[in-house]
């Protein structure tokens, strides 16, 4: 089985993957100041809520996009399944055809996104992952990563929203009654997830005529099931996106498997 860990900003997620079927899925709270002493009791007490036994993990993969917390779960790994990870990075094949201006700057989260889309879909893609941001992938006909667009999150909206106005409060993500709110939560309800929505269906539609031609749009990431079901253009949605391309990227760099 190989172990695939995507280190996210808000969350860590946990994966188990042997022959493109997932065994199980796990989330932790990133956070910048754990040791990789207390990284390794998380993940392991995590492994042994789902009976995975460390004998039976092959192999590690770890894309991340925060640079403080790779090395403790690096070393996290190393202590529990006594063997060196594979890292998402420079000199890893992806197999990703990147035109952007700086192509080591393009996020690793998004490279594993896109090699997952690739894998599954036909180009040209939309690749939306909702997560502490909001990214907007887009990769043309003819399989290029060109770029994409990058939008304040869902919860950065709404605490900067509850936290930063004095009479409006903390809410939770819940579905809205209704589209024209009749008070002060119910309008930030609304505002926030038909806002959001709104947001995604007009990104689709500007960047399709950017290109000249209709897209096939994935949406993934921890919030995308609470905004995607009101958008009006055709999404397919796909939580476990990040893990089946780090399986991917690991096989392109596994000539064993």
């Amino acid at each position: 089985m190989l172990l695939a860990i995507d280190i996210g900003n808000t969350n860590i997620v946990l994966g188990g993957i042997d022959n493109e079927k997932i065994h199980f899925i796990a989330r932790l709270y990133t956070e910048k100041k754990l040791s990789y002493d207390q990284y390794t009791i998380q993940i392991k007490n995590m492994l042994d809520i789902y009976n995975i036994d460390t004998q039976n993990i092959d192999n590690c993969i770890i894309s991340s996009v925060v640079p403080p917390v790779l090395d403790a779960i690096v070393q996290a790994v190393k202590t529990i399944i006594k063997k060196e990870p594979m890292i998402v990075g420079p000199g890893i094949k992806t197999g990703l055809n990147i035109l952007t201006d700086n192509p080591a700057q393009l996020g690793s989260d998004l490279v594993v996104n896109s090699v997952a889309s690739l894998n599954q879909f036909d180009a040209p893609l939309i690749i939306i992952d909702m997560g502490t941001a909001t990214t907007i992938s887009v990769i043309d006909k003819n399989k290029n990563y060109i770029g994409g667009c990058i939008v304040p999150g869902v919860k950065i909206s709404l605490s900067a929203l509850s936290g930063m106005t004095a009479q409006l409060p903390h809410i939770s993500l819940d579905e809205p009654k209704k589209i024209i709110g009749s008070n002060t939560i119910d309008c930030m309800k609304s505002g926030i997830v038909f806002g959001n929505a709104s947001m995604i269906d007009g990104m689709i539609e500007r960047i399709e005529d950017d290109l000249g031609y209709k897209t096939t749009v994935i949406a993934t990431g921890g919030i995308a099931n609470h905004i995607i079901p009101f958008c009006k253009k055709e999404i397919i949605y796909d939580d476990n996106l990040l893990l089946k391309g780090l399986y991917a990227i690991y096989l392109k760099n596994n000539h064993k498997h």
